[in-house]
């Protein structure tokens, strides 16, 4: 769907405006990501280097901007580009909420004492990390050349992720963990928890790209409900 998108760019400044603005937001959602995981996992104070709420408050103001650039351009073209806009609004939302949890990481952060350990599950989130940090360099990549390959890549990964934090979960809840205090356990099972959103909004995107409109947030092999449903 996002092919159809960029090969329309060149018809008005709007939508070009418009996917710039959307591009911007997806740096801004990757820095904050970024730092949060610092101010989680490796500080003992929390420190942050922005103020993580107005950044926040940033990336509201450019959806609503986006929204504004993409309804202008379709009462334009009389609806001749309505696919394209409405899988650019959709984008949009998915890249807000990735900011959300973000910030709800900064603020595990804020409430938790120092940085987090999360004991036996300590190598599968830090694999969780590095693989949410690289789904973010390959739709950063993917998004302005068009990279369907790299949009696939990213769906892949998210699978994977999905079920290791709810394996997570699970465990926390169904058995006390001796080497977690009840705090330690209460805030690895969240973090576990936005891990699999960023990475799931993450994918949501990627499929704009690989998946036409009806698609979206959907994987290549889920069928769908039957016909008529």
């Amino acid at each position: 769907m996002f092919k159809e998108f960029l090969n329309i760019f060149r018809k008005g400044d709007q939508l070009q405006q418009a996917f710039d603005r959307s591009y911007e937001m997806l740096r801004e959602d990757r820095d904050m990501f970024e730092a949060a995981i610092r101010s989680l996992r490796e500080r003992d104070d929390a420190h942050l280097d922005f103020d993580i709420y107005a950044k926040d408050q940033l990336i509201n103001a450019y959806q609503r901007e986006v929204r504004r650039k993409v309804f202008t351009h379709l009462t334009i073209a009389s609806g001749r580009d309505l696919n394209a806009g409405l899988a650019l609004v959709s984008v949009v939302v998915d890249i807000e909420r990735i900011g959300d949890y973000t910030k709800n990481i900064v603020e595990l952060a804020l409430n938790h004492p120092n940085r987090l350990k999360c004991g036996r599950f300590e190598e599968t989130i830090c694999r969780i990390e590095t693989t949410v940090k690289t789904m973010f360099g390959l739709l950063s990549e993917a998004l302005p050349g068009k990279d369907e390959a790299k949009a696939r890549e990213v769906m892949s990964d998210h699978w994977w992720i999905a079920r290791r934090c709810d394996e997570i979960v699970d465990a926390l809840i169904q058995k006390d963990e001796a080497d977690l205090s009840s705090r330690e356990a209460v805030t690895t099972a969240l973090y576990a928890r936005y891990l699999k959103r960023i990475s799931a909004h993450l994918m949501d995107i990627a499929s704009s790209l690989a998946n036409p409109f009806d698609r979206i947030g959907f994987r290549g092999d889920d069928p769908g409900p039957p016909p008529g449903k």
